[in-house]
């Protein structure tokens, strides 16, 4: 587990799973209320890392991977879930909260604003933190890593709308120092991944 402190927020995160998932645990400085981005595997070391209550479980997108241990770690805490409206349906469980585009989800006095990034899933979503002090934080899904977008399957008018929504709405509107903690693997910045834009343009994935 690695740990990040802001100015508002404590970030865990907690890599789980067989493919390599990486869970996020956001927690307030100020309340010690706390957010999960993706309940993804390992039910039992969820738990474990959320050990002082969870107010939330935001899903970032509906993919089998993404969802694992969701229904335990919803049981247990009794926290509530939130996920983009267009792959609310496929989850395995109700979700109270169905994220739109320009939505921020609150957990404590922190803020995470909700972008919709299209392509990977129909209803895949990014939150961000902002942090006054520090840079920003970004938690991307399967919908930005290092090196490229996400998987689109081969779907080329798949990848042109995640491709526009990741030009447009996160690599034209923030600081080059913003954090990616992505859904797999190691984070990243925008700044880091800015030049290759033309690149991956040109390979189509």
């Amino acid at each position: 587990m690695t740990s990040t402190t802001t100015s508002t927020a404590v970030l865990d995160a907690l890599h789980v799973g067989s493919m390599d998932n990486v869970a996020y645990l956001v927690r307030c400085r100020a309340t010690g209320r706390a957010l999960l981005v993706d309940a993804a595997a390992e039910p039992d070391r969820l738990l474990t890392l959320v050990d002082g209550g969870l107010d939330v479980v935001v899903t970032t997108h509906r993919h089998h991977d993404h969802v694992g241990a969701l229904a335990a770690v919803v049981e247990a805490t009794g926290a509530r879930t939130a996920a983009g409206a267009d792959d609310a349906d496929d989850l395995p469980l109700p979700v109270q909260q169905r994220l739109e585009h320009g939505d921020v989800v609150r957990v404590g006095d922190v803020l995470l604003e909700v972008i919709h990034l299209r392509g990977h899933t129909p209803g895949s979503v990014a939150l961000l933190l902002r942090d006054p002090d520090g840079p920003d934080h970004l938690f991307t899904g399967d919908s930005l890593f290092p090196g490229g977008v996400g998987n689109t399957f081969g779907d080329p008018a798949a990848f042109s709308q995640l491709f526009t929504d990741v030009s447009e709405r996160l690599f034209a509107v923030l600081a080059d120092d913003t954090v990616v903690h992505p859904g797999h693997g190691a984070p990243t910045t925008i700044g880091t991944e800015r030049p290759h834009l033309p690149e991956w343009r040109e390979r189509g994935w």
